[in-house]
């Protein structure tokens, strides 16, 4: 159904081009986006995130524009830009900042304004609606509103899509909770959720990462334990797991733009209202130290099984998978590279190869130069860090094939090779 709206989306990355795509269905929208690369890109109907096919985009009606003033002509604008933490794991809201002073300079009269974008609870009215009034001279609440939906996007899920999640919808009034509520109805088949206030909405959409974060720190201390004791943790939940209400969760590196960011929001604003997280916080400890402790097992591996002089030799450690998580080129906050570091403190040569993540990003967010698995070097030791299907279609054929001699080291932090099928000569360690 068409909705008597000119819907803008600013911030077409992974969370805004599926927005702007499922909206362009049904009505012309205006994409806008600071990255002219990106404008161009999609102007030629092509999207590097692989969120949108080329059909996808061919049957969507978004002009796409780094102009700003573009947003002049809408009166409903989603703002979905990223909102990361810093070094000191602070949040940095520049992006949200920025989009909403860029909003504000172009708003027009009569606009609802609603941002996607994580941030903690309280955000949304303490620091975006105060830039939006003095950038555009109008006031909330009488000549614009606000809403918030927290954004459900999940990089590389075909299964739960932008329209088939139910969306979580908040408005600063009765009314305009009404429209935001009917805008996104329009695209949303699975329905809206009106949440009671723009803060219960803001703090959803910390907790449902936050939550999943700790799931997985239980299992990643539960693995610590277990190595211990000489129990192979994936044989533990499987067993675990055939009771009805277990919750599925799996050990390993935690990393991406929502599960290893989105508690520190939380955690900021506790801290900022004189409360010191206790559980949160271990549970992000336990997450971010995975790296240091892969690395470590890795090492004493490799010490006692490499078929090589370590006294005359430096042994080759090839890293398979560099993103954030498997099948998507992601490379936002990627925990892989944690391992990296570690493993070259040991005095390793360490060549990195990934069937998805783009190249030249690779070598200017880290530095890493990522090599095409058929130029690699023979290795004495090959860690599986990201499960994308092109590892798990092939297999031991592939990794046995990249240890010198088919001998050495294999460390599978995914679970993704199976054990009744381990090569002659190879040493197999598993998170």
């Amino acid at each position: 159904m068409n909705i008597n709206r000119r819907i803008a989306v600013v911030g077409l990355g992974y969370v805004g081009l599926p927005i702007a795509v499922s909206f362009g269905r049904i009505q012309p929208v205006i994409g806008f986006d600071i990255n002219m690369n990106r404008i161009e890109e999609l102007r030629k109907g092509s999207d590097s995130t692989n969120e949108a096919s080329k059909e996808d985009l061919a049957a969507a009606q978004v002009e796409y524009t780094g102009e700003p003033e573009k947003l002049a002509e809408a009166d409903f604008i989603i703002v979905t830009v990223p909102t990361p933490v810093d070094e000191a794991k602070i949040p940095d809201l520049t992006p949200v900042v920025k989009a909403s002073e860029t909003v504000g300079r172009h708003m027009q009269p009569g606009s609802i304004v609603v941002y996607e974008s994580t941030v903690y609870p309280g955000a949304t009215e303490e620091v975006c609606i105060p830039i939006l009034e003095r950038e555009s001279g109008l006031a909330c609440g009488k000549d614009f509103k606000v809403g918030y939906s927290p954004e459900r996007i999940n990089p590389g899920d075909r299964e739960h899509s932008f329209s088939n999640i139910v969306k979580v919808v908040s408005a600063q009034d009765e009314e305009t909770l009404e429209i935001v509520a009917e805008v996104y109805s329009s695209v949303v088949e699975a329905g809206v959720y009106r949440a009671s206030s723009i803060k219960v909405a803001e703090a959803a959409k910390v907790i449902e990462n936050t939550q999943r974060d700790l799931n997985i720190a239980l299992i990643n201390e539960l693995a610590l334990i277990f190595h211990r004791m000489g129990i192979d943790t994936r044989d533990v939940l499987a067993a675990a797991g055939t009771k009805w209400n277990f919750l599925p969760f799996q050990p390993g590196l935690v990393g991406g733009h929502c599960i290893g960011v989105d508690p520190y929001y939380l955690t900021y604003k506790a801290q900022e209202l004189g409360y010191i997280p206790q559980v949160i916080l271990s549970g992000r400890r336990i997450n971010d130290g995975m790296g240091k402790h892969i690395a470590e097992q890795i090492a004493k591996c490799v010490f006692t099984h490499c078929p090589i002089d370590l006294t005359t030799q430096k042994p080759i450690v090839t890293v398979l998978g560099l993103t954030f998580k498997e099948n998507v080129p992601d490379l936002r906050n990627t925990r892989v590279t944690d391992l990296i570091e570690e493993l070259k403190e040991y005095g390793f040569g360490i060549q990195v190869s990934d069937a998805m993540a783009y190249p030249e990003e690779a070598r200017t967010e880290y530095g890493i130069e990522l090599t095409a698995i058929e130029n690699l070097q023979p290795a004495n030791a090959v860690v599986v860090a990201v499960a994308h299907d092109e590892y798990k279609i092939r297999g031991w054929r592939l990794v046995s094939s990249l240890l010198a001699d088919g001998r050495g080291v294999v460390a599978d932090i995914k679970g993704l090779l199976p054990r009744d099928g381990i090569p002659e000569g190879v040493h197999l360690w598993r998170l």
